[in-house]
């Protein structure tokens, strides 16, 4: 198996599979609804909609830098107020990761590893520590969302 083909193992785990930290993305956000995604449980946090919103643009942003562009973090970083709190909108979002997620497999799908080892110049770090550096984001995200969701369990 190519390092390629076991990073793209660690994103299905994570996201709906059975990753070591036995949660994963999608079992934990299909159980929250567009309320409680939208609700701020704790004072000065972000909510699980803004987490989940963040997550996102960041998947996206080290993509394009995995695909050789060079991406401004806004200085906001991903996280904004959600103005559309509708159950239409949370399935968009939730839509919109299930694109980034199909997005991630297809391109690590085409790399070897000699891809990895290139190096995104602002930051004079390779892609493989990018791939791996989203893939912890996620992680850290998928705890905080488990922690804000207990709150809504009886």
């Amino acid at each position: 198996m190519s390092e390629s083909q076991r990073i793209a193992s660690l994103f299905k785990k994570l996201y709906d599979g059975t990753p070591w930290l036995h949660v994963n993305i999608v079992s934990t956000l299909k159980t929250i609804s567009a309320n409680q995604a939208h609700k701020k449980v704790l004072k000065n946090c972000n909510s699980i909609w803004e987490i989940t919103e963040h997550l996102i643009a960041w998947r996206l942003n080290v993509l394009q830098r995995v695909q050789g562009n060079i991406i401004k973090t806004p200085d906001h970083n991903y996280i904004k107020e959600i103005e559309d709190s509708s159950d239409i909108a949370w399935t968009n979002t939730l839509e919109s990761l299930e694109t980034s997620q199909i997005e991630w497999i297809n391109f690590l799908s085409t790399q070897t590893d000699k891809n990895l080892e290139c190096i995104y110049s602002p930051n004079d770090m390779t892609f493989y520590e990018h791939i791996h550096g989203i893939i912890q984001h996620d992680a850290y995200h998928l705890g905080q969302i488990v922690l804000l969701a207990k709150q809504f369990k009886n």
